[in-house]
């Protein structure tokens, strides 16, 4: 599957470091869908995904069900998505997502864990062109299924690259077509591991090891956030 499968796969594993940072970022993530579009996640498919993925971390149900009932409370405060961009010393670009309820609060954090690592906030929309946004599934591959019948079967859902490694795939696609997959996922009785939406660089740069110190300084700020969900770079 190659060194792009591996390299998620290490990020994967290290993203936020511990349960204790991980699980109150997929709580918020869960709060929000279920206050915007109610607490079942039959009827509501955003819940749906952002428990999928909570399960993926390995997510105690107890956790899953406060964060569903939090929605629902008399002082459940709205949660805003907002997004920032960076760039960092050697050539390094970031893209940070962001769901909080105080953006003032969170325009300095960024700005603050950024600048004083060596790096430089930049306007939004900078990096339109440096990342496509993209959808991505991962799964195990059903038993006795043919990988090539079912990336025909994808394709039509708007399937851009489907990678397989000892039975787990990855599937890649645009993030508008994000819905149309899922829908052809559960048509096909795939069980998904996780279904999210990711910043890819579209021209990744390799860094020496040697300059990767500070640039890893200023991830683990950004992941340490309590209101960073996810920080993506240009870092092959």
């Amino acid at each position: 599957m190659g060194r792009a499968f591996e390299y998620r796969k290490a990020a994967k594993m290290k993203r936020w470091g511990n349960m204790s940072r991980i699980f109150p970022k997929l709580g918020k993530s869960i709060t929000k869908a279920a206050k915007e579009g109610g607490s079942d996640p039959d009827m509501n498919p955003k819940l749906r995904t952002a428990i999928l993925n909570a399960k993926a971390e390995n997510m105690p149900k107890d956790n899953i069900d406060a964060a569903i009932k939090r929605a629902t409370g008399k002082d459940a405060k709205d949660m805003l998505e907002v997004n920032f961009e960076g760039k960092g010393p050697h050539g390094s670009l970031f893209f940070v997502e962001c769901l909080t309820d105080n953006n003032t609060r969170s325009v300095a954090n960024i700005k603050n864990h950024i600048n004083k690592n060596g790096g430089e906030m930049l306007n939004r929309g900078s990096l339109d062109f440096m990342f496509s946004r993209k959808a991505i599934f991962e799964f195990d591959l059903p038993e006795g299924t043919d990988i090539e019948e079912l990336e025909l079967e994808l394709i039509d859902a708007g399937l851009e690259e489907i990678e397989e490694e000892t039975g787990e795939c990855i599937v890649h696609a645009d993030y508008k077509d994000f819905g149309n997959l899922s829908h052809m996922f559960d048509d096909l009785g795939i069980e998904l591991k996780k279904a999210t939406l990711e910043y890819i660089p579209n021209t990744p740069v390799e860094i020496p090891e040697s300059d990767m110190g500070v640039i890893n300084k200023i991830i683990e700020k950004l992941e340490e956030d309590e209101d960073v969900q996810a920080v993506y770079t240009n870092i092959a």
